[in-house]
Formats: C-alpha cells, structure tokens, sequence
C-alpha cells in the first residue's frame, strides 16, 4: 500500500473562501490522520483570471488557519514542459488527436443537437483525421474509449459509475497552448503520487473523465472523494450574502481562527453530539468516511457562538495578539507598559468576536468627544454630583492603583452617602468610559490608570454642571 499522499489544489482566481477552506481542512486532517503527506498545488493555468494578488490571498488563509503544508506550494505555470511532453506520448499512442473544428463549427454542432433533443457534446469529426487542416488552428483531445464504464468507489458516497459513451472527448490543450484543468490534474497528481484526493462534489462528472486519462498514461489513478457543497440558510448556494467571503474577512471580524476550524469541520462531519473540538482531537477522530452525503449548511449564529465559547475560554495570553492585532486596526497605539492581558481577562466574557473586545476596549486608549445619550441623561443628573466628588477625592489620594483598593473607594462612597452600590458606580462608569456598559468598574480604573481616570472625572463634572446652567 503506497503511503498516503493527499492536496489542497485552489485555483487563484479568486480568494480562498469558507467551501475552499473546508477542503483545505479535510484534506490536512486525513493526512494527519494517516501520518501522510498534505501537499499544497496551485492551479493557475487560467492565465487569464490568475492574480498574484489571489495567490497571497489564498497563502495568508491558509496561514492564518495554520493549515501548513508538507510540501508546496507548487505551481502549474512553472510545469508546461511537463504537459507537452505528456500530450506528446498520448498522441504517439493515439490516445489523443488534433481537432481543428472552429467556434463556429461547434456552436453548429451544439444547436443541431439541441434541435434533435439530444445531449450537446462533442461528435468526434476530427477523431480519425489523418492528415492536419491547413491554416485551421487546432486543439488537443483526448480520444475517450467508446464503450465500457468508468467505476470507482468514493471515498464519502460509495460506488459510483459512468458509461464511456456519456462522455464525449475532452479538449486537453487550448488552441493557445494552455493544459485545461482535466489534464492537468491528472498529469500533477500522476507526478506528486496523489493516493487520495479530497474535493468538492462539483467535480463528480469530472473524475470518470481524469480516470480515463490516467489508464491511457498506465498509472494507477488516487482513491477519489467528493464532499457536499455548503448551503446557505436560505437553501441556495453559498454566497456572498450567507458568509462565502475570503477567510481573512472573518480574521478581520474578529475570529479565532481554531474556531473557524473547529465550525468547519462540523459542516458536514460529526462525533456523536461533541461540539468543541480541539485541533488534535480533530486530527484523531476524522475520518473522511464520516462525512455526510447532504449538504451542510452555512449558519453564522452557530459560528459566532463557537467563537464566543473559545473566546471565553482561551488563556489571556493567547488572545493578546489578536487583541493587539484588533486595536492597531482600528488606529489604537497601544502604550508598551498597557496590560493587554488585564483588558482581556476583563472583556472576554462579554465577547463574541475580537473586533468586538477591541471596539469595546477603544475608551481605554483614546478620549471621547461626547457621552451616549441616554446614558449621560440617566446618570448624570443632579444628583450624581456628590458621589462623583466624594469618589475622586477617594481614589485621588490612592498610593496603590490596583482593583481592589479602588473598589473599597468607591464602596466606601456609597457607605458615607447612604446610597447603593449602583448609585455610585454607573456614574463613575459614564464618566471614564462614555456610556453605559464597561468591565466591572474596579478593574476597568484599575486598567485605565489613576491620571485618566481622575480626569474624565473632571470632565464629567463639568458636564454636569454646564447641563444645570
């Protein structure tokens, strides 16, 4: 049995998105798994739509979601001399032929059919043409055996077969000189000793065809598997609209990216009704014969909540850099001395993303110009004056600015002026922070410093004073 080599192949016509990043996952788990090789190709033959700028994209995804390869990444443009010398050897074994049809002749072909109810497919004019077509441009196809089946067992459906004679012949070369992607898979995956190829179901129709191929070169073709694709909550295709976008966009919303992973991998699989997978459980429990024929479906409510749950609990110190990561990108420059883990252990279990921790922590570094509405309406009142006063001289006089002594201050206030603990923090906490809402209040002074804080509780007095005038 041959060690087991499996990919991750993407085309850089675009960025890598939530269905390309479950394959990527798929295949890295099941060559973990195994103890075998993940290799990472980049199919861009398409010259066309491939971009240097989607190559990166796709490298940064799969970094961010520490899918590393083994080998890789290798590149289809850099192999051509290869694919010539193969379509070489299928047209000296007459596995292949010149076709010389133009546009013109096909859309022709293509229309009589139709008209006679019959499937549109290539008729096969050129197949037995012994001489070239002077001054006709011509491409390369393959000459697909007329009778017989194409069987395999997939990995994820079971037997599957196709009838030889549903299958016209396949261009193999462009007139331009281009491979198409059914050789050249075929001709990468031959080379690289693929044993196992994991991708989406889309490409069902193609594998009898690169099945073919790979009998007329006398090599032994990979164990196939196609996974469903992911659905949208609507029952559509994945789009844009339900969360198909590039997975750097859920790193720049303020994703874990092991939460990804582990929401990832639940579309479509699963082990009895565990939900939260750490990476190697992944790797010792995933079986790609586990996988569901159905479609999943994409549902951001589950993720989110998945990314909460790892948010919560993470270790502080793991999450610092995607705080720090967060807070840059919104323009925050983070003093060196900050306690960025402080923030975190005082944030996180009201969190749901990153962004949002970070979004939420903006008070601790930058002033503000105004007080949320309603807050300020609430708190700031007539009353609030006192209390605020008699706090700040508390915490004024304080030698040691931790939790716990500023925490007696303020219980001490509300003490000598017979007023709830409520009555003497929420306006404490509109006055450093803006509104409403913020750590508990000993933790978020402790962690925007005593200089701050008893300054926006200047700021806040005067407010209130200007209000009553």
């Amino acid at each position: 049995m041959r060690p087991y080599r499996g990919r991750f192949a993407p085309s850089p016509t675009g960025f890598l998105h939530i269905g390309g990043a479950r394959t990527a996952l798929f295949n890295w788990l099941y060559a973990r798994h195994h103890g075998g090789t993940y290799v990472l190709r980049i199919e861009d033959t398409d010259r066309e739509r491939s971009t240097e700028e989607a190559i990166q994209v796709i490298l940064d995804g799969l970094s961010w979601l520490e899918l590393s390869a083994d080998e890789g990444p290798f590149f289809q443009t850099y192999r051509y001399d290869r694919y010539r010398e193969v379509i070489a050897q299928l047209l000296e074994q007459g596995d292949a032929y010149h076709c010389y049809c133009s546009k013109e002749e096909l859309d022709e072909m293509r229309a009589t059919q139709m008209a006679n109810k019959e499937k549109p497919r290539y008729d096969g004019r050129c197949r037995n043409l012994t001489e070239p077509r002077p001054g006709a441009d011509s491409v390369v196809r393959f000459k697909t055996p007329l009778e017989g089946e194409v069987s395999f067992d997939d990995l994820v459906r079971g037997p599957i077969n196709f009838q030889n004679s549903e299958l016209d012949d396949l261009v193999l070369v462009r007139t331009d000189g281009n491979p198409t992607y059914n050789f050249s898979v075929v001709v990468d995956d031959m080379d690289m000793e693929m044993t196992h190829v994991i991708r989406g179901e889309d490409h069902i129709n193609n594998t009898p065809r690169q099945i073919n191929i790979y009998k007329a070169l006398g090599a032994e073709p990979p164990r196939y598997g196609h996974v469903p694709l992911i659905m949208g909550a609507d029952g559509g295709r994945l789009s844009k609209r339900h969360g198909a976008v590039s997975v750097l966009h859920y790193r720049r919303e303020g994703f874990l990216p092991e939460a990804l992973l582990n929401y990832l991998v639940r579309l479509g699989w699963s082990h009895g009704d565990k939900e939260l997978f750490t990476v190697d459980e992944m790797i010792e429990l995933f079986d790609i014969s586990d996988v569901n024929k159905a479609a999943s479906t994409f549902n951001m409510d589950k993720l989110t909540w998945l990314n909460q749950q790892y948010i919560k609990n993470a270790e502080p110190a793991r999450l610092v850099e995607d705080l720090k990561w967060q807070l840059e990108n919104l323009g925050v420059q983070i003093p060196a001395d900050f306690d960025l883990e402080g923030l975190i252990v005082a944030q996180q279990e009201r969190s749901t993303t990153m962004r949002e921790m970070a979004m939420a922590s903006l008070f601790f570094f930058n002033d503000f110009e105004s007080y949320e509405e309603k807050a300020a309406k609430k708190n700031f009142k007539a009353a609030a004056v006192e209390p605020l006063q008699k706090v700040r001289a508390r915490l004024a006089q304080l030698a040691d600015w931790t939790a716990e002594p500023i925490h007696q201050c303020v219980i001490d206030t509300g003490e000598e002026l017979e007023l709830k603990l409520g009555k003497v923090a929420q306006p404490i906490r509109v006055a450093v922070s803006g509104g409403a809402v913020s750590p508990p209040i000993d933790q978020t002074l402790a962690l925007l410093g005593k200089e701050k804080t008893l300054k926006r509780l200047d700021k806040a007095l005067e407010f209130i004073a200007s209000q009553a005038e």
